[in-house]
Order: structure tokens, then sequence, then C-alpha cells
């Protein structure tokens, strides 16, 4: 089973972008973060037509997550993260597929740091933190996945000395991702990929990804059950190559079945 996870930064504005990778690559589930569309406006037929049903929670011009997949339906468990009921914001959105439970995320990005910004994105984390410890007490195969907007160690940041006042990186921000890994989910890529760089995001600006001056922000954490299954992990890095393409790669885990 081959599981993706990619920041689209605009399903409609990237839409033969990403039918074409869907098409290039087949994986059996996705989730989509940015969507940068209202409900109404997901491109659900063109979806469909690449082969995938999808749930989504939409929100005009910003953030947006979905989940598609190849096989049945997902069933959707909610679409807001508990703990913050005026919370309006779609950053979230979780389902049964397959004999999993799927959380797919688009962390806030928290910038600048320090300031209002910055302290929903850690009132986010704490109520993510929560979440997943309730998620692995009810024993079941689960993983989160998506834009954490977090690089966890210096080897996840081109030139870290030049990021460590942004809310990406600042220590409060490493600090919870760390806290939440320790509870027990596994970090996918750097499983596979223990000491090498591996980057998921290149900017727009100053020739970043011909460079390969990337961060990694898209991330998989696998429940223990989860973990005992994978076989291998990626980044389909030739996608942020193409034309009008994301900022982001495409980010994929390989499950024996």
């Amino acid at each position: 089973m081959k599981i993706a996870t990619y920041n689209v930064n605009g399903v409609n504005g990237r839409l033969p972008v990403l039918l074409r990778w869907l098409s290039e690559t087949t994986p059996d589930i996705v989730c989509l973060q940015e969507l940068k569309a209202p409900q109404e406006k997901f491109p659900e037929q063109a979806i469909l037509e690449a082969g995938y049903k999808a749930i989504w929670h939409g929100q005009k011009s910003w953030n947006g997550v979905a989940i598609l997949s190849r096989g049945d339906i997902p069933r959707e468990i909610r679409r807001i993260l508990p703990g913050d009921p005026e919370d309006v914001h779609s950053r979230y959105i979780e389902a049964e597929i397959a004999g999993l439970t799927i959380g797919g995320l688009y962390l806030p990005n928290g910038n600048p740091a320090p300031g209002p910004k910055f302290d929903y994105k850690l009132r986010w984390f704490d109520r993510l933190i929560t979440h997943a410890e309730s998620l692995l007490a009810a024993g079941k195969p689960a993983l989160l996945t998506g834009d954490f907007n977090v690089m966890p160690t210096e080897m996840d940041v081109y030139k870290p000395e030049s990021w460590i006042d942004d809310a990406l990186f600042r220590p409060e921000t490493r600090a919870a991702f760390a806290e939440l890994v320790a509870q027990g989910w596994t970090d996918a890529l750097r499983t596979i990929y223990p000491h090498e760089k591996i980057y998921t995001f290149w900017d727009y600006f100053r020739n970043a990804f011909a460079r390969n001056a990337g961060l990694r922000i898209d991330h998989f954490l696998l429940s223990p059950q989860v973990a005992e299954r994978l076989i291998d992990a990626g980044v389909d890095k030739q996608v942020r190559g193409w034309e009008k393409t994301s900022d982001h790669a495409p980010v994929w885990i390989e499950l024996k079945d």
C-alpha cells in the first residue's frame, strides 16, 4: 500500500500537476493540504475521473485539506482538530481507510514570531499532541501526515543558521514536534533516511530548487502498528521541477499489506 501527502498550494491552479502526478505514481491514499478553495469549488469530478474518491474540508482563499482514496471512499471521522471549538481554519481531516486511521493536517506557519500567529501555532500544536495521544491510546493502526511547518533538526534545513528566528525552526516549535514523536510515533522519512539530507519544500525565490536549498516540513508519523509495516518512504522531488508546480513535493510511504 502506498500512501502520499502533498501540499498542492492551490488545488485548482495546480490541478494539471496533481492529475499528472496521480497518473504517474498511482498512490492508494493521498492527503492534500492548502487547497485554497471553498468547499463547493473542490474539483471532485476531475478527481473522480482520475480514479479517486475524496472527502475534503475547504476554505475560501486559504488552508483546506482533503483525503483521496483509490479504493473505498474514506469514512470521515472528524474535520476539526479537537480542543478549540472557535477555531474555524480548515487544517485537519481524519478518516478510516483500509483499516487505518489517517489524520491529514496543515499545521499553522506561525510567522512572524514571536507574535499572535506564533502563539496560535503553539496552541494548535498542543491540541495536536493531545489528540495524537488519544489516537495511540485507542490502540488502532494510525498515522498523522501533512505539512507540519516544522524542521525537526538541523539536518532538515539548508543553512540552519539563517532560520534560527523563524517560526518553523524556533526551539518551541521543534520541542513541540519532539514531544509529539516521543509519545511513540515513528518519523517515517527519517527512519528510511537516518543520515541524509532530504527535503520536501523549496521556495520559489533565490533559485532554491536548483540549488537544493530546501526544508523538510512534510512528515509521516506512524503509530507502532503501522511502523512495523513500513517498507519504504521517499519524496517525488521531480514534481517540484514541473511547470506551474507547488513549492512542495509529494512525500510517500509504502506499507506491507
